[in-house]
């Protein structure tokens, strides 16, 4: 059964690595050219600042009811398991 997730994992990941939709191909150019030009833009001090605030958050702010947004991405990236349902 565990091996049977890690192929699953594995080929979403494979699916994720080659697309062939221009809009999302699009999304993404464009998200890391904004990504890029935050991290230029900001001092790498600034950014580290932040990554400790959030990192450091009160527990009562860390429990949220829905998963985390590359958690639930990735999860709903088509595998051949999703395919024969």
């Amino acid at each position: 059964m565990v091996l049977g997730d890690l192929a699953t994992q594995g080929e979403r990941v494979k699916n994720l690595l080659s697309w062939r939709d221009p809009r999302t191909t699009f999304l993404l150019s464009m998200f890391c050219l904004v990504a890029c030009g935050v991290i230029f833009l900001a001092s790498m001090k600034l950014l580290l600042t932040l990554l400790a605030f959030y990192v450091m958050r009160h527990p009562r702010l860390r429990v949220f009811d829905i998963p985390s947004v590359p958690q639930n991405f990735f999860r709903r990236l088509p595998s051949s398991a999703d395919r024969m349902l």
